[in-house]
Parts: C-alpha cells; structure tokens; sequence
C-alpha cells in the first residue's frame, strides 16, 4: 500500500492498527531504496536476534552501586550516570529495593538518602509582617532571560539557618549550571550577610548577571553587594518560594549535611567547602547527568 501511494493514515485503518504504528514501521525499516517489506522482515528479526538482554543486578553493578550512594548520590542520579558513560547499570527503582532490603537487614545504605518530609503551610492571603527594605527592585523587573536560564551568571542566595537560630550559612546557587557556594555565619545580621556574599562572589565578578533574594531583612544590604559586584539583586514576592525554587531545593541537599537539629555555630569554611565539592561534582538529571563542576567551572573560566 505505501508503495501504491496510499497515506499513512488509509494503511493504519486498512490494518486496524494505530497510525504511530505505522509510521514507526515505516521510519525504523527504510533502506536507502525505501521500505521494501522483505528488506523490513530482515531487519525486524535481526533487532530480536540482537536484542540486548536485560542487565541483572551483578555483584559488579551492585559495588558501582553502593560506592555512588556511599557518596550521597541519589539512585536517579546513580542510574542515570551509569546509564551515560555506557556501564550496566539497573533502574532507580531497582536500587531503592536494594537500599529498603539492605536496611531491613542492618545495612546503612540508607542514611545517604535524602528524605524531605516537609508540612507545608498555607501562606495565602497573609500580609508581609516583616517590614520592607529600602530600594528593593522586584522581581517582576527580573529579565526574562533568567526565567528561560538563557545564561550562565544568574544567581540565587538564601540562608540555612542552625538549630535555635545558632549560627548560619549563605547558599548561593546559579541557576543555569546549578553550582553552589556556601559560606558559614555568625548569624544573620544585614552586614555580615553582605560581606559573605560580597567575598564569596568576588571571583566572579564581571560574570554576574543577577541575584535573586527574599524578602528576609537580613538582605537589607543588598545595595552594597550590588555595588560591589557589578550586578543587580532583585526580591522575590513575599511567601512565594517557588520563584526561588532552585535555591529552596539546594538547601534542602545541604540539610542533609546540615540537619536542622544542628548548632552551626561553630562550623568552619572547610567543612562547608567540602559540602560544596560533593553536591558540585554530582550528576544532576538536569544537566543530561552532567556535574554542576563539569559545566559551571569550564564556563566560568572562559
């Protein structure tokens, strides 16, 4: 019929079969003179023939396995990096049952899950009791550039805060490449929020397209590190963390490293460095399973 010139969709109904079946059939089994159903046959049977088999769950795949989980990967972000540089591997969903039945024997496999449970608060119709902060731009004068990530430079900073408002840090993440800084706080006061972000950044400058905050007060300094860095800050509306989603999700990695029962009083710049490097060098599904470092730094260096 295709070679009588019928259209896809007459031979789908002729076959009662769908026209993607069609198509497909068409699409995967032409030869350089067109489909020719003798041609077709053959090529079916050889794809069966050279079908491969399914991977099992080899003590091989199993050690890559649990040495990437031992690194606080994710099974998605294990599965998937395996699966890109061409080694066997199994699904994510595999390696949660390993996990769930390496626990329900003893094993620790799964202190390096992240869990986030969170009870979510409606915000709705709330008015902002937190005061507003001089010469705030919003973030409806943003570009819709850094919505679409367009670019390499635009960042998103946020605090994580200790246990009893002990101590904090400064998360900063840019958006395109998804590579993070944290910097450790005495506390939350403006200046000192400033300077962080002033002195974390600085490698940076010239590179800065824009940094989006909340509304916190503890970014009332924002006209100084604007300044300081050549680029422009905009706020977020009041209780709409989805618009600083990125950064929302980055804290939540780094709450695996840094529980909210925890004192950050006394956390040092290497350890916070450290934290950096493993959620810097992991593959991101994002990224086509690229690390943050693979793409940012070669980025960020030109």
């Amino acid at each position: 019929m295709s070679k009588e010139g019928y259209a896809q969709n007459s031979i789908a109904k002729c076959l009662k079969r769908s026209e993607a079946t069609v198509s497909r059939e068409l699409r995967r089994n032409r030869g350089q003179r067109g489909y020719r159903f003798q041609q077709a046959d053959e090529k079916a049977r050889l794809r069966r023939f050279e079908k491969r088999k399914r991977i099992k769950f080899s003590d091989e795949v199993q050690w890559k396995v649990e040495k990437h989980l031992r690194e606080d990967w994710s099974p998605e972000q294990v599965s998937g990096y395996l699966k890109k540089t061409g080694e066997d591997t199994v699904s994510h969903e595999r390696i949660y049952q390993h996990v769930y039945r390496d626990h329900r024997h003893g094993g620790t496999l799964y202190r390096h899950l992240r869990h986030q449970r969170k009870r979510r608060r409606n915000r709705l119709g709330r008015r902002d009791r937190r005061g507003r902060i001089a010469n705030r731009v919003s973030i409806d004068e943003r570009p819709a550039s850094v919505d679409r990530k367009h670019f390499y430079g635009d960042w998103e900073a946020d605090l994580v805060m200790g246990k009893n408002n002990e101590g904090a840090v400064l998360t900063l993440v840019e958006r395109k490449g998804k590579y993070c800084l944290i910097h450790p706080l005495e506390n939350k006061r403006s200046d000192e929020v400033a300077l962080a972000m002033a002195a974390t950044l600085q490698p940076f400058i010239g590179k800065i397209r824009s940094i989006t905050v909340d509304n916190g007060k503890e970014f009332s300094g924002h006209e100084m590190v604007a300044q300081c860095l050549d680029t422009k800050i905009y706020f977020a509306h009041p209780y709409a963390s989805w618009e600083r989603g990125l950064s929302e999700n980055t804290n939540g990695l780094i709450r695996q490293y840094l529980p909210k029962d925890m004192s950050l009083r006394a956390l040092t710049l290497e350890t916070c460095q450290t934290i950096e490097e493993k959620l810097n060098s992991r593959p991101r599904k994002a990224l086509g399973f690229n690390s943050p470092n693979d793409l940012f730094r070669n980025i960020i260096d030109k």
